[in-house]
């Protein structure tokens, strides 16, 4: 096995890697909610055509509707590592992260750290494991079962296809490749957690064992890389075990799996930087592990990340705003506003909307935001109809009541002279 000491030339910067991603990066792809699978399928049909004799291309199985699972493989190493997204079809960004990595390796097979890559490792990847569930931009399969539960019991062609695959090549590694919803913070820090990390358990007692010790260390790897773009984002995944699920009967059946889920970002719409996240963390972990920097990297930079704080996070945060409550009366509270978002087909084609919601109320200062809003001497209000604008004056008498689970199309409203004039200071609205 390589060392550190003995690598030809090191890896580029994760600064340099992400100005990199910009040109591996498929402007043919839509945003990665919207790919599906004939978009996957296009692109690494033609990454084979491109390249034959760098990567091989196989149909490993079928899902429910009958859609081909594809298995890419690439390298010449004897030490073989395993990576599969979506298995979860409403959970995409890896997808894109993978294909977008395949194309640079495909540009830059000669630069010596990909070489040595290629040289050390076999690398293995199902880009879309659920493609009916991506289909329907819904976490289960078209059976209605979640695929990541469905280790044991293999009732699912996809789980049947993984394990097949996995028992076959006999990876000594894994990486686990899902999306975690956008109110995931880093702990208290009230930061998103863009990227979390786990080294899946495989027993009750979270004991270690060489290869979870090696999945904690490139772990490590991942948080140092993704801290280096988006510093304060990076979480630690729960690692309860799960005695159904795959990362961790992964681990038990001798293939060390490492999770990434991937969260929110700073900013909408998210794709464009958390595709880039996966793409330099993905690279950079490789690398650590074909040079042998994977087994030097220091544990407790694993350990020390943060936990994720599943709810701890809301999109947008409206501070010591006033409200209409029950009659009227008026009293002062914290909004917090989640963001999601839907596919919908609109005239034939795919639509991805963001839609917001009031999912908090009350007393909101231990919660992060991606975004704060000082409310004092503001009321919010439900939005009075698309056509209200900023700064138009409204004469409202009875004010509507602002109510937990409605969605988030609000006015932010400065009262004025007479009594029941109010000043339109801000429209909220997630939709598009």
């Amino acid at each position: 096995m390589p060392t550190p000491s003995q690598s030809s030339q090191a890896i580029p910067s994760p600064q340099v890697l992400a100005a990199a991603w910009e040109k591996a990066h498929s402007k043919e792809l839509p945003v990665p909610p919207l790919v599906r699978h004939g978009d996957v399928e296009k692109h690494l049909k033609a990454l084979r055509e491109k390249a034959p004799d760098l990567f091989q291309l196989e149909v490993v199985g079928h899902s429910v509707e009958g859609r081909a699972l594809y298995h890419l493989s690439l390298g010449t190493g004897a030490r073989h590592v395993l990576l599969w997204s979506q298995m979860h079809g409403d959970e995409p960004t890896a997808t894109t992260a993978l294909l977008d990595f395949f194309e640079y390796v495909r540009t830059h097979r000669q630069e010596p750290w990909v070489a040595r890559m290629l040289g050390a490792l076999t690398l293995h990847a199902v880009p879309l494991l659920n493609p009916d569930g991506a289909e329907r931009f819904q976490r289960r399969n078209a059976q209605g079962i979640d695929i990541n539960r469905d280790a044991l019991a293999l009732q699912t062609p996809e789980a049947r296809a993984l394990k097949g695959l996995r028992d076959r090549l006999q990876p000594f590694i894994g990486f686990n490749l899902h999306n975690q919803g956008w109110r995931h913070a880093v702990g208290r820090t009230g930061r998103p957690a863009s990227i979390s990390v786990l080294a899946a358990a495989f027993d009750e007692k979270r004991s270690d064992n060489p290869g979870r010790l090696l999945a904690k260390k490139v772990c490590a790897v991942i948080r140092d890389t993704v801290e280096a773009l988006a510093p304060g984002q990076v979480g630690r995944y729960d690692d309860s075990f799960e005695t159904r699920a795959f990362g961790d009967n992964m681990t038990r059946w001798g293939t060390p799996s490492v999770l990434i889920e991937t969260g929110a970002w700073t900013s909408l719409p998210p794709d464009e930087p958390l595709v880039r996240l996966n793409f330099v963390a993905l690279a950079t972990a490789l690398d650590a592990l074909a040079t042998g920097r994977a087994e030097q990297a220091d544990i407790a930079r694993y350990e020390s990340i943060p936990e994720n704080n599943s709810s701890g996070l809301v999109h947008l945060l409206l501070n010591d705003v006033g409200l209409f409550g029950a009659g009227g009366r008026p009293f002062t509270a914290d909004v917090g506003i989640a963001v999601t978002r839907e596919v919908r087909r609109q005239g034939g084609q795919l639509v991805l909307d963001h839609v917001g919601k009031v999912e908090e109320l009350g007393d909101l200062r231990t919660l992060g935001a991606i975004e704060k809003v000082e409310g004092a001497g503001l009321f919010a209000v439900p939005l009075a109809g698309r056509a209200v604008k900023q700064g138009d004056t409204l004469q409202l008498e009875k004010p509507a009541q602002v109510e937990l689970g409605q969605p988030a199309e609000l006015m932010l409203l400065k009262p004025l002279e007479p009594a029941g004039t109010f000043r339109v200071e801000r429209i909220i609205r997630f939709d598009g």
